[in-house]
């Protein structure tokens, strides 16, 4: 499982032109699922999402993380982020999970992050749709990060 994070000062995502979720200050994850994931690599992904240090301390080092700092966690569905890109000029998609499963884990996931952040602080984009995401990237700050089973 693979997680793009974007430190954001507001984020937003939309579907058919209508926003469906933003946050203010936090965290933009755009969350890949690949075939071999399962409910483990959803819970390690999020746990490490939660607790990676990417905002500023006094001093102004990256030294707090997203629970701690206060800030909002908004999820979007990315399978794009599972494609297999070492060859070629067109991405693959064999390594993609298939679309059930990625929901499954994609719910299993956002469920996760609502009990560790708390629901009000946890947005999320909707599986299988044509999303438009918008957001102010914060310094900018971008990681993948990535839970492997």
């Amino acid at each position: 499982m693979k997680g793009l994070i974007q430190r954001v000062t507001q984020a937003s995502v939309a579907v058919d032109d209508q926003q469906i979720s933003a946050i203010g200050p936090g965290l933009l994850l755009l969350l890949g699922v690949e075939r071999n994931d399962t409910v483990k690599e959803a819970k390690d992904l999020c746990r490490k999402i939660l607790s990676y240090r990417v905002f500023p301390d006094e001093q102004g080092r990256m030294n707090v993380n997203v629970q701690d700092s206060g800030g909002s966690l908004l999820v979007v569905p990315q399978f794009t982020l599972a494609a297999d890109t070492s060859s070629g000029t067109r991405p693959g998609f064999s390594l993609a999970a298939a679309p059930d499963t990625a929901n499954t884990l994609y719910q299993e996931f956002v469920s996760q992050a609502k009990t560790g952040l708390g629901e009000a602080r946890v947005g999320e984009g909707e599986f299988g749709a044509d999303m438009k995401v918008s957001l102010l990237n914060d310094g900018p700050v971008t990681f993948m990060l990535e839970a492997r089973g």
